[in-house]
Parts: C-alpha cells; structure tokens; sequence
C-alpha cells in the first residue's frame, strides 16, 4: 500500500521527500557527532594530560599553539558546544520540514480525492453512500497524515540517527555496544510480535466506525426537524454511542500499545549501564578512566533509547493507521470522467429537436428496467409536461434528457448528433435545472442565485433580473440586506417556497435554452405558482422547458404531456385531450 501511495504523489512531492531524506542523513551525522564528542570533553576534563599526550592531538596542538593540557579545555568545551548546538538545530529544521511536507501531502490527497469525486459521473454518486468520501477526505486524510505521513517520515529520521548512533557506540566499545543493542532490539521485536494482530484490529475499527460516526451524524442532524417531533433523539444518541465508543476505545489502546515499551525499556537500559559501569571499573582500575567511555555511552543509550521508541511507536501507528490508508487508495483510484473536466463553451447549438430512439434504461445488471423502448422527440421551444405515477420513471427519463444518466440502450440525439461521453458536456451547457430539493450554501442570496460563480465575477444585475422572473425579488427586497441577506446552512433561514423560487432564480441567471422544473413549484401556494407559471410561458418562445408535476394546473400552459408508466413506457399526447383523459 506504501508502494501504491507513493505512485499518487506529485513529482514535486518526490523530489521533496527525496531532499528530505539528504536531510534526515545529515541531521543523523550532526547528532553522531554531537555525541562522539562527549568522549574527548568528557576525558580533557578528567585527564587532559592523557588527551595532550595522545599521538592524534599533536597536529591539533601545534596548530592551536597549545602548550599545556590546560588549555585544551576551553577549546574542547566549545567545539562539544558546537556540535550540540548544531544538531539541535538541524533536528528544529528536520521536524518542521518534515510537519510542513506531511501536512502539505496530506492537502494534495484531499484535493485529489475531492476533485475525483466531483469528477465522477451521476450514476457513481447515486450508487454510494455521500458519507463515505466525506469521511475519507476529511477524517480518513488526516488519520493518514498522522497515522502514516509524519510515522513514516519519523521512523525514518529515528532509523538513520539510531544506526548511526550503534556505529559510534561500537568504535568506543563494541561489547557495550552489543549488549545495549541486543537488549533493545529483542525487547522491541518481542512487543511487536505480541501486539502486531491487535493493533491490525483496532486499526480496522477505527475505520470502520469513523465513517458510521459521519454518517449518523449527518443523518441525525440533517432531520432535525422530525427527530425532534418524534423524540427520537435518544435512538440517534444510542446509535452514535455504539459508534464511537469502540473507536475512542480502539484508539485509546493504539496510542498506549505504541507508548508502554518506552517507560519499561528506560529502566532496563539504566540498570544494564549501571552493571556494565561497574564491571568497567573493576577491569579497568577505576572509575576515573572509565567515566568518558561511561558517559559516551550513557549519552548514547540516551539518544539511542528515544529513537528506537519513536521507531517503535512510528511503526504501530502506521500498523493501526493502515485500514484508513487502504479506504483513501480506494477513493484515489477511482478513475475520474475527464469529459466532464471540458470548459462550459458548447461547439454545438440546440435548434431543431430532443430525440430519443428505442431507448431503454436500467441502473445496474439484474435490476428491473425504468425505462423499455421509448421514442420520443421534442421539437425546440416545445413546453413539455410530464407525469406519472411515483416511482413511474419521471425523473429518470429527466436526467437521461439532462445527460446525468447515459441509455442502457438505444439512441439519445439533439438535432441528429448523438449525444455520448465525449460531447454530453457540450450538451449540458444549454441546461438549467431546477430540482424540487433545492441545495443552497451558507452564503448570501446573491451567490446562492449566481451559484457556483466567483462572488468577483457574479452580474448583480442579472441577478436581480433572475429574481424578477422568479417572483421572489419583492421579498428579498424587503430584506435588511436585500441580495447581500444570509440565508444559513442549507438555506435554514428561508422558508420552502423561498428556497424553490431561489432555485428557479438560478436556472433563469444561467440564461439555458432548456430548463427542467422537478417539482420545482410544489412548496408554493396557488397564486405564487401562477403568476411564476405565467412569468414562464411569458419567455422566449425558443426556450424548450420540460415540467414534472402532480398538479395538472402546473401543466396547463404544456404543449404536450408525457405519460410515464409503471411498466416503463410512455405514452405521448395533446395537453387538450391528455386532460380530457384525466
């Protein structure tokens, strides 16, 4: 799975990674150093004559013009100082470089992730649960960041400065060396061993119950309304209790599973250097001559310990952050409609007639037929009414018409041109569609009008204009703030029939030259919904404008009614004789 996520990053974030590691190399050179020289500070202040009379300071002596042992202390003091300073600063420099590039990856896979989800076709959107690309871009992305991205990187970084850290320790005092090693390492290993399929499990819960947790609370929140008149608030609140619960615990034993071994292990390794210590001095005629290996070694083990400890923690929580990783490559791998990606410039124009011929429609093999063998064709500026019973196939036979569903079979064609997936976003810019849900930001109702539009780029006045048509702009007006008014989260502030003529004041502000109405006037009373019907007939007669309505007064302006049936065919008729028939 590391192997595939790499594939995804950018060549730029490859390059990084790669200068990254240079970094991890250096730094780990910096911090060997800086404990390698604890050994010769540590002996010019026990000893300094031993150190002024060794073989390999005499080119450094005659040099600095040192002339007794003395004086070796000050410059040893500074260089010791240097040293430590240096690697504590290349470690300030590795961690915020390596925080900046996981974090800055992590942004790169959500945007990834979000754009293939725009990018996919209707069917896809309608076959899957919202709630799970939700969630894997923004709760399962940041498990990745800080399950996988910053461990990695750490175990990494942790790896490089401990191998270079056993090195030193082995050209002071190999046998110390490997004990400490050895020690250190089966502790570890064993911990791992113990805990590998735990963690693998609790890794699988968090996942899991992580996209449940969305989606209740989504559930829970997005019906308000009738949670609150059926009082069912106790059932959503047990329903998100059996969800989370199991996935604070999980991650509770994730975190002290990838912890304990640090505080059991810095016990260990004191008491083992204290032995050693001790027998050091017994073969080597004292403690003196062997405090500066003793203290080498000691602040070896003490930089060795916390990295074999993040190298262990690192590794867990890439362990138990591996479900998440595999449910962010599923949503990476979907391939996206690049056809859909095409600018909103039609290279064809509508002038002649909708047609579709023997068209059939299924949502998935094995599935009962919507839609058998239809022929259809509307002329343009045709005024089209269809209806049928619920669940006939109204809105099917729309979006097909719309280009959101493509025809199990048969042909769908405006003016002989068929339409496929390479010219159906041509097609779709001649559309304005007004569903009978109507989905509005938390923004004003001058962006909710010009939706989608930057809020720079958006024509106040045909906005305005757009509202007239939609017979709204005598409300907004009264406004405080007129078109400049917040409407809340999902247009919370505004009432049904409100929200429905702010969705018809949209397809109007795109200017289409065919507009689909979804029941897009059933939350208006009466009068609002004639005078907006007569406000429609009252456009260009070239508009071609497909209605779905129960109410057959809707339709009475409709040249022609399509009749949807139950057994997927339809019938079409005179709007005259279609009410006589009703």
């Amino acid at each position: 799975m590391l192997k595939t996520f790499w594939i995804y990053l950018s060549r730029r974030r490859k390059r990084q990674f790669i200068l990254l590691i240079f970094l991890m190399v250096v730094t780990s050179l910096a911090e060997a150093i800086g404990v390698g020289t604890i050994l010769p500070f540590l002996s010019v202040l026990t000893g300094p004559e031993v150190l002024y009379q060794h073989s390999l300071m005499q080119p450094i002596i005659q040099v600095w013009d040192i002339t007794s042992p003395d004086q070796l202390v000050l410059p040893f003091t500074i260089v010791f100082m240097t040293a430590i300073f240096f690697a504590g600063l290349l470690r300030f420099v590795l961690l915020y470089a390596m925080t900046k590039l996981s974090y800055s990856t992590g942004s790169d896979l959500s945007i990834d992730i979000y754009n293939r989800a725009l990018f996919q076709n209707y069917l896809v959107h309608v076959d899957r649960n919202s709630s799970e690309v939700i969630n894997g871009i923004i709760t399962k992305v940041n498990i990745v960041i800080g399950g996988i991205l910053v461990p990695m990187l750490t175990l990494m970084s942790a790896s490089i400065l401990a191998i270079g850290i056993i090195i030193l320790l082995f050209s002071i005092n190999s046998e110390v060396a490997i004990s400490i090693s050895v020690i250190m390492g089966l502790f570890y290993f064993c911990v791992v061993f113990f805990t590998k399929k735990k963690v693998a499990e609790n890794s699988q819960c968090i996942a899991e119950n992580s996209t449940l947790m969305l989606k209740l609370v989504e559930e829970g929140l997005g019906g308000i309304r009738d949670v609150i008149i059926d009082g069912s608030q106790n059932y959503f609140g047990e329903l998100y209790r059996k969800a989370v619960v199991p996935f604070r615990q999980a991650q509770a034993r994730t975190v002290f599973v990838s912890s304990y071994p640090r505080f059991i292990l810095e016990t260990v390794g004191l008491i083992t250097i204290a032995a050693i210590s001790y027998r050091m001095a017994q073969e080597h005629g004292g403690f003196q001559s062997t405090i500066p290996i003793v203290g080498a070694m000691a602040l070896g083990a003490q930089r060795m310990l916390p990295s074999l400890q993040i190298i262990y923690h690192s590794y867990t929580n890439i362990n138990g952050s591996m479900s998440s990783l595999e449910d962010v490559l599923k949503l990476l791998e979907q391939s996206s409609n690049n056809c859909l990606k095409k600018p909103s410039i039609s290279k064809f124009t509508f002038q002649k007639e909708i047609r579709l011929k023997n068209l059939s429609f299924r949502y998935k093999e094995n599935t009962p037929w919507v839609l058998k063998n239809i022929d259809l064709t509307i002329t343009k500026g045709s005024r089209v009414g269809i209806v049928g019973e619920t669940g006939s196939g109204k809105s099917t036979l729309m979006d097909i018409i719309m280009g959101l569903l493509p025809p199990t079979s048969g042909i769908f064609s405006i003016d002989d041109v068929v339409i496929t997936n390479e010219n159906n976003r041509e097609w779709q810019c001649h559309i304005a569609h007004v569903p009978q849900q109507i989905y509005l930001s938390d923004g004003t109702i001058e962006e909710n009008i010009a939706f989608g539009i930057t809020k720079s780029k958006i024509n106040s006045q045909l906005v305005e204009k757009a509202a007239q048509q939609a017979q709204i702009s005598g409300v907004i007006e009264r406004w405080e703030d007129a078109y400049h008014a917040k409407v809340g989260e999902r247009g919370i502030r505004l009432s049904g029939g409100q929200r429905q003529r702010i969705g018809i004041a949209r397809a109007f502000y795109k200017k289409a030259n065919v507009l689909f109405f979804d029941e897009a006037t059933s939350a208006l009373d009466s009068k609002t919904e004639q005078k907006l019907m007569k406000e429609i007939e009252g456009l260009d007669k070239g508009l071609t404008i497909f209605l779905i309505a129960h109410r057959l007064s809707t339709l009475n302006e409709c040249d022609c009614i399509i009749n949807v049936h139950q057994n997927g065919s339809i019938t079409f008729e005179d709007n005259r004789r279609f009410s006589d028939i009703v």
